[in-house]
């Protein structure tokens, strides 16, 4: 035990960057004072790793850039872009520190294929180097407060992150129920839930789904728990499917856009109008994403994410693959931190006649038909790039027909405007991992 207090000692002190910052409140928070600690990090962060870090310093070396060169945020566009292909299979490459002073190893879900990315933090970064001025605002938890935490804790960050957050800082009380698993069933959950009368639950739109449809089975309605809040991260999906979860569980549902190698990226308030940017933790950039050029505010680009937070495992314009755009006008929550909205990922697009479409853009149409269930697929055809076919369960009550699958379709295509085709099936699976709504047959 005294080892490691002595162990923790050593590493007890803010970086200094982080701890001159550290007065600013809701009250005195402005987007100048934001943008003066965005500058300050990025220079010390690019400055450590230049020093302590052989794959950034071979980057910016190869780019001609040096952390004498980084003078303001502007700057920031003068680094290499770094991408998933240089992470996957690599486990050490971002570590600015020594492998013995490593105490969190988290692992991809490997959703986008490839080999593992892994993502390092020291006990420092962990809990000491965190910057949370206007976060609490938008995750209004709060002691008192019991969370259900249905997110995976097994390798993903997504339990652990949250749990951390909540407990210590939040003061809240935490149920690590996870997401599926011999120990974490839907079934169980369900019944956790009764017992313990949550305030706010934390899983995916899917999980959501799945925890409900558990419950449904044991006639607890969802709607008569105390819940004040939802939160729903690790997989997008449309306002329509949202609208059909908080119907569901009878609450307000937030979004939570964050990732494995970046942590935080936006956070959704009750305006329900687009995911604000946390400052404290994230430079944000939205580019072309063929050029990496910059684009404006208001066009849709690739997201580009530089970690703020993280000195002993830094990450410099990581291309996430999302797809969006940024609002800088205020928003009328009052919070000061700009918007980002969701366009899709670039991996899952469909391409139909042509054009491309996001599962998100299709989905908040299928939504909107009552007929149709909560769950589905888009299947994409190499030899089939004229019409989209929609796999799907029906409404509970619903019969499959003919005449049905007709209407269904004639209302898609007039509401996307691409011929489709309606498959109805009596069951499709209940994914333990992140859940998948473009098929490729």
């Amino acid at each position: 035990m005294e080892i490691l207090f002595q162990k923790q000692l050593q590493h007890s002190s803010q970086e200094p960057v982080l701890k001159r910052f550290a007065s600013l409140t809701e009250e005195n928070l402005s987007l100048a004072a934001m943008t003066e600690f965005q500058t300050e990090a990025l220079r010390a962060i690019t400055a450590r790793a230049y020093k302590h870090n052989a794959f950034y310093r071979d980057k910016m070396l190869q780019a001609g850039v040096k952390p004498d060169d980084i003078k303001s945020l502007a700057d920031l566009t003068r680094l290499p872009f770094t991408t998933k292909d240089e992470l996957r299979g690599k486990p050490w490459a971002l570590l600015a520190a020594d492998k013995k002073d490593v105490s969190l190893i988290n692992v991809s879900t490997g959703t986008t294929g490839g080999e593992e990315i892994y993502i390092m933090q020291t006990w420092r970064d962990h809990f000491l180097n965190e910057f949370s001025a206007g976060y609490r605002k938008l995750v209004d938890v709060e002691d008192g407060d019991i969370v259900i935490n249905a997110l995976p804790y097994e390798m993903s960050s997504a339990g652990l992150a949250f749990h951390k957050v909540f407990m210590d800082s939040s003061h809240a009380t935490v149920v690590n129920v996870g997401k599926g698993g011999a120990y974490s069933t839907p079934e169980k959950t369900a019944v956790v839930i009764r017992d313990l009368q949550p305030t706010v639950v934390i899983t995916t739109p899917s999980y959501a789904i799945t925890i409900a449809e558990a419950a449904a089975q044991m006639n607890l309605d969802l709607t008569g728990l105390p819940l004040k809040k939802m939160f729903l991260t690790g997989e997008g999906c449309s306002p329509a499917f949202r609208q059909r979860v908080e119907k569901i569980w009878g609450t307000r549902a937030n979004f939570y856009y964050g990732s494995l190698e970046c942590g935080p990226l936006g956070i959704e308030c009750n305006a329900h109008n687009g995911y604000h940017i946390p400052m404290g933790h994230v430079a944000f950039e939205i580019v072309d994403p063929r050029t990496g050029e910059a684009l404006e505010p208001g066009e849709i680009g690739e997201v580009v994410a530089t970690t703020l937070t993280r000195f002993d495992s830094p990450l410099f314009r990581y291309r996430t693959q999302d797809l969006g755009y940024i609002d800088p006008d205020p928003c009328k929550c009052g919070n000061i931190f700009p918007r980002f909205f969701m366009r899709g990922r670039l991996v899952d697009h469909i391409t139909i006649m042509g054009v491309d479409f996001s599962p998100f853009y299709l989905e908040e149409f299928l939504m909107r038909l009552p007929e149709v269930g909560n769950w589905y697929q888009f299947v994409a055809a190499p030899d089939n790039n004229e019409s989209l076919k929609i796999r799907t369960e029906l409404a509970p009550g619903v019969k499959p027909t003919a005449e049905l699958a007709e209407k269904l379709a004639s209302k898609m295509e007039f509401a996307i405007g691409i011929p489709c085709a309606f498959e109805f099936v009596t069951g499709l699976p209940r994914p333990g991992s992140k859940t998948v709504r473009v098929v490729r047959e």
